[in-house]
């Protein structure tokens, strides 16, 4: 027995604090390979529900309470472990000693620390340790480091004292989130404290590559990964041609576990002061909140000898709150106060060049398919941008409040027939140019519809009628001095008889097999020809004139038309192996393969079934079929050109019947056909994919509008084009403020190599052409490197937005892996 106790333990042993009745001195002896080991003595703690576990393949000697330990040490005590060549450790106390190869890890931030020697104690987790490197939320699963929380701790230091299970100060030390021993960046400092969730430091220097470029009277870094602390944000720094020198800071404010905000400041030199503040909020469940505030203090400028000021506010508010699963609040508003502050000085060319903005708040109810709710919303429209001689001019129009009551089909009784309803009481109001609105002007608008869906022989049909009556509480009549209309005090009632039948025919599919069809695709092809026709009559609105404008119920007009239209469809079978998908040999394994393909084509339909939506997936998943290509051709022929007489000729009218076709007004006298539409969607894989929509004026012998999107990424590479086309009637009759046709030709590329995540060498760039009148409206050059927790990006963008802003801007970041940005480019404005 002696001789097997003096053999290098390579068994577990547990010890506690409690002494074994036969304890004595375990004298050495020689080294017998061939021996039995004793099984481990577990000693259950008296103060302490963990216990000890001791380790080692060298000699393990003991003394009353304390144990020499050699070569390998493990000691085990809860979720901690202590690894060293020797160990002396004291069971009374929980005290040790431990020198060569100190490792010290485990702990709820799963914490490791290495050091040359140190000693600790297993209680109360407190101890001081020489030449140590640390680090926080490091876990090695195989051979590659893996962090628990996505913000990592790393430290260096003379010396660590532990304070505490998860708190220690580190003595001539530095931290970093970069990976040891050459990492990118670090703070240092005499003296770092660590908390859970922080490391605090006096006086630090931040080196970047070892070389010192900043001096922090006081700094904090981050620890644990779910906690967030207040402090003041990198500043950002910046030029600009027409802003000058750009110089900013915002401080971070941590309100609580849900909420937090940002408060800022930029100065421009040349032009003054701009303030900005955003507050977030995350509830349970769907509830959040987001506020943000941005303004400008313009000291303006001198143009043409007249002064410019594009200072102006812009706040924007979201919210939604959930009282219940079938009732919630919703609110997306906005306000800006002048369309030029935002034009001149937003770094996002969409949000530059947009002239509409809607705000709605509404809280809704839906139950048993029912859905009742109430909403107030603001649209604000810019329709003529402010010039030298004209004031700008707008369009507002408010729904203060609104009613709705909306249903899905019930069925009627016992029938076949199915009812719905849409039904409203609003308050209404019009402001713009020439034209307003006297207080509220209030719409009462029902509109119930009983349909009767029929099959026969793969055909299905859907006939429906349906009554519409709308009460407006005042009207409009044509001016006798002006052709601008007027606001009159005289009620008016439209009333309409709508009458129904949609059409579709059994979906024509055929599947080609050939070796050259193989060669050409990898699979099977299908094609699918879906064709459908549908006519609608509507009767009763004689009245269309009379009508003030607020939305799509007041467009509502007299028709007599049909609407025809094919959507074909080519789809590829979904490659398969036995190991993932069922034989496909026979004919009804090869039928289930197009499983959704034809189910998605039988009532698919033109332009509103599942497989008609670009985004549709439901036959490329499993083993069925991949839409690869679509085509959908729709057109109307109006069997009454005049529209009841609600046509005006020489002005662009717009109708509900017209908006259900396309958005591109087409409409400027009475016509019997309406433009072909065409939309066709290409998706070779998930590499590539290629839209082209136009509408085509047979009347007119012109594309109305024409557009084309490309998208393309493969491995760092990316790229997208856009083409889009437009030459319809213009915004405005010969009473408005307008040229008479819409007339655009604009070009949009991307091209790139990177991402904003990987590392190395990435270059981007991105341009949007006039070609009408062949000028640069913005463009934008970004080159970045990354390390391994740090990156650089750099960025040339051009802005020429006529007389409001004509400016070239240089930007730049440089990133720091959890701790934060320098500069002044954005997530949201870059490129990759």
């Amino acid at each position: 027995m002696g001789l097997a106790w003096s053999h290098p333990q390579l068994r577990a042993q547990e010890v506690s604090n409690q002494e074994p009745a036969s304890a004595t001195q375990l004298p050495e002896g020689p080294d017998v390979s061939t021996s039995r080991y004793p099984d481990a003595i577990v000693l259950p703690a008296e103060d302490d529900s963990s216990t000890v576990v001791i380790e080692s393949s060298g000699p393990q000697t003991k003394t009353g309470g304390r144990y020499t330990l050699d070569d390998d040490v493990v000691i085990t005590y809860g979720d901690r472990r202590v690894e060293a060549d020797h160990i002396d450790y004291d069971g009374d106390t929980g005290d040790l000693n431990a020198s060569g190869h100190v490792k010290v890890s485990g702990g709820q931030n799963n914490e490791s620390i290495t050091a040359s020697h140190g000693s600790m104690n297993l209680k109360t987790q407190t101890g001081r340790f020489f030449d140590v490197k640390g680090t926080v939320g490091l876990r090695p699963p195989g051979q590659k480091p893996v962090y628990d929380n996505g913000q990592p701790f790393l430290f260096e230091g003379r010396i660590v004292v532990k304070t505490g299970p998860q708190s220690y100060d580190i003595y001539g030390g530095s931290v970093t989130s970069c990976q040891l021993p050459h990492p990118d960046w670090q703070l240092y400092a005499e003296k770092f404290s660590v908390t859970s969730t922080k490391a605090t430091a006096k006086n630090t220097v931040f080196r970047v590559i070892d070389v010192p470029l900043v001096y922090l009277p006081y700094a904090t870094h981050p620890v644990g990964g779910e906690e967030r602390q207040s402090g003041f944000l990198v500043p950002v720094i910046g030029e600009s041609s027409t802003k000058g020198l750009v110089l900013g800071e915002q401080i971070y404010v941590v309100l609580g576990r849900s909420s937090d905000m940002t408060v800022g400041a930029q100065y421009y030199s040349k032009r003054g002061w701009e303030q900005s503040a955003t507050f977030r909020y995350r509830g349970q469940g769907n509830n959040f909140a987001l506020a943000h505030y941005s303004g400008l203090l313009d000291r303006g400028f001198v143009t043409g000898g007249q002064y410019v000021n594009q200072g102006g506010q812009d706040i924007v508010f979201s919210g939604r709150y959930d009282l219940s699963h079938q009732t919630r609040f919703v609110s997306d508003l906005e306000y800006l106060s002048s369309y030029p502050y935002r034009e001149a000085f937003t770094e996002n060319f969409n949000q530059a060049v947009s002239s509409d903005i809607l705000s709605i708040g509404y809280a809704i109810h839906q139950a048993a398919g029912y859905s009742w709710a109430m909403r107030a919303d603001r649209y604000q429209g810019l329709k003529q941008a402010a010039t030298a001689t004209e004031p700008e001019e707008q369009v507002r129009i408010f729904h203060a409040p609104s009613a709705d009551l909306s249903t899905t089909e019930h069925r009627l009784g016992v029938s076949g027939a199915f009812w719905n309803i849409e039904s409203s009481m609003a308050g209404l109001k019009r402001v713009q140019p020439n034209f307003a609105t006297t207080g509220l002007t209030e719409r009462f608008d029902i509109h119930p519809e009983v349909v009767l869906p029929l099959s026969a022989g793969g055909w299905r049909f859907r006939p429906s009628v349906a009554v519409r009556d709308t009460i407006y509480t005042r009207s409009r009549e044509q001016s006798s001095t002006s052709l601008v209309p007027e606001e009159s005090g005289e009620a008016v009632n439209r009333g309409d008889v709508e009458i129904g039948v949609e059409a579709r025919a059994p979906v024509l599919e055929r599947t080609f097999t050939s070796p050259f069809v193989h060669k050409l695709f990898g699979s099977d092809v299908k094609h699918t020809i879906e064709p459908m026709a549908a006519y609608h009559l509507v009767k009763g609105v004689d009245n269309f004139g009379q009508l003030l404008r607020f939305d799509e119920t007041d467009v509502v007009s007299n028709t007599n038309e049909v609407v025809y239209g094919v959507t074909q469809r080519l789809f590829l079978r979904q490659k398969s192996s036995s190991e993932t998908c069922p034989e496909q040999n026979d004919d009804a394994a090869g039928a289930a393969a197009w499983t959704g393909a034809a189910a998605g084509g039988v009532m698919g339909g033109v332009g509103n079934g599942a497989a008609s939506d670009p985004g549709y997936v439901g036959a490329s998943s499993g083993c069925g079929g991949r839409e690869l290509l679509s085509w959908r051709l729709t057109q109307k022929y109006f069997l009454d050109p005049q529209f009841g007489g609600a046509v005006v000729t020489g002005t662009r009218n717009i109708f509900q019947t017209t908006l259900d076709l396309s958005g591109v007004a087409f409409l400027t006298e009475p016509r019997e056909i309406s433009p072909l539409i065409s939309r066709l969607r290409w998706k070779t894989s998930d590499h590539f994919d290629a839209e082209w929509d136009f509408d085509v004026d047979t009347g007119a012998k012109k594309l109305t509008s024409n557009n084309v999107l490309v998208n393309f990424h493969e491995g760092q590479i990316f790229s997208g084009l856009s083409y889009a086309r437009l030459n319809a009637p213009g915004r405005f009759n010969i009473a408005g403020f307008s040229s008479a046709v819409s007339d655009f030709t604009q070009l949009r590329v991307l091209l790139g190599y990177g991402g904003p995540t990987k590392g190395g060498f990435g270059v981007a760039a991105n341009a949007g052409l006039d070609l009408i009148h062949t000028q640069v409206q913005y463009a934008a050059l970004q080159v970045q490197y990354n390390w391994d927790c740090c990156g650089l990006s750099v960025e040339y963008r051009k802005y020429e937005l006529g007389s409001v802003r004509n400016e070239n801007t240089y930007r730049f970041n440089f990133t720091l892996a959890n701790i934060g940005t320098a500069g002044n480019l954005r997530r949201a404005e870059r490129l990759f």
